[in-house]
């Protein structure tokens, strides 16, 4: 039997194959802290227990990519070792809160396959979910990657492609966030005065700022997630493949994008829901990453009087400012795109 880890392949995936991850991982005020430093965010009910405890908070919840990092992480040495590429989520949605102190563990669900027509690789679908030391649900997502085939002469699998929805509906949300008291809620402590009623569906909001990013950030990241990808690490081997470098973890630009949305959304505190997503092209060392956002939806919750939900889209681009909002070059994406996230967050009403 041998004791060292080469990771699953394509083929040795079924559906309906459920994982359970190993380590698990408790969450400290010290990776909070990191989290802030690796991304400079700034979002009030997760920097100040002062800030949260005045709107019903028992303290300051950890950052809600913070807990996906950290869940995706326990994933990796299971699902993506062997990953080509990871290439898109959907259905996620944040359950319950997460507070320094808490144990985050992982299970997944194989829930599709399908090779790829190269013979080389094909697309794995699964289900994750963390749980938090007392058994409870904090975090469920669908995500697909591309993994390699160990033995190319082995016949293709059944296709199991699974039906996802576009978006979570609006009762879905909201189960990680306690009914707050929004007259609490300090405008001057928070960063901005635009709440619910100030978005109007279909506006488009540059978030200015730009970011770039260095290479032992991406490392500290990675590896704060415990996220074993071989692309991420191993220079050496990065060196020998088609990109000759180490590819920057995809969760990293979508928390580089998050951060930079507190200019223009610095109220939108929680992020509910991953309606969808995708990394267009990768992301390197030394680039600068921009993001701009459009309001897809705006949307009360059922039974809340507090919060509102807003469906949001944040496209992600590299050296590229996003002033007249980069997308689309004919059928496809410009060049400058890295990422296209659709998602909900919540915003005091």
């Amino acid at each position: 039997m041998s004791k060292t880890n080469r990771g699953n392949f394509f083929e040795d995936f079924t559906v309906g194959q459920v994982i359970r991850h190993a380590t698990p991982r408790t969450v400290t005020v010290g990776d909070a802290s990191l989290y802030s430093a690796l991304y400079g965010t700034r979002f009030a009910v997760q920097s100040a227990d002062s800030f949260a405890q005045g709107i019903g908070y028992p303290r300051a919840p950890v950052d809600d990519l913070l807990v996906f990092h950290v869940v995706f992480g326990k994933t990796v040495p299971d699902i993506s070792l062997n990953a080509v590429a990871n290439l898109g989520y959907a259905g996620g949605r944040f359950l319950a809160p997460v507070y320094p102190g808490d144990t985050l563990t992982a299970v997944s669900e194989v829930i599709g396959l399908r090779e790829n027509s190269n013979g080389q690789s094909g697309v794995v679908y699964v289900r994750s979910t963390g749980f938090n030391q007392d058994g409870v649900e904090v975090l469920d997502y669908v995500r697909w990657v591309m993994v390699r085939k160990a033995d190319t002469s082995l016949p293709a699998p059944q296709p199991v492609v699974p039906t996802l929805p576009a978006a979570l509906a609006p009762d879905a949300l909201g189960g990680a966030v306690p009914l707050l008291d929004i007259d609490g809620w300090r405008d001057e402590l928070s960063g901005s005065r635009a709440r619910f009623g100030d978005y109007e569906v279909g506006e488009r909001i540059d978030h200015v700022d730009g970011m770039t990013v260095e290479e032992a950030e991406h490392m500290i990241a990675t590896r704060l997630y415990q996220n074993t990808a071989k692309v991420h690490f191993n220079q050496f081997t990065e060196g020998q493949g088609r990109f000759g470098r180490r590819l920057i973890y995809g969760g990293h630009v979508i928390s580089i994008a998050r951060a930079l949305s507190f200019n223009g959304l610095g109220n939108a505190f929680h992020v509910a829901a991953i309606n969808g997503g995708r990394h267009v092209a990768p992301l390197f060392a030394g680039l600068t990453v921009h993001a701009w956002s459009e309001i897809l939806d705006a949307q009360p919750l059922p039974g809340r009087e507090d919060v509102g939900a807003l469906r949001v889209r944040t496209i992600a681009t590299k050296d590229r400012p996003t002033v007249d909002f980069p997308l689309k070059a004919g059928e496809d994406y410009d060049p400058s795109v890295i990422l296209d996230l659709d998602y909900w967050v919540l915003i005091p009403l």
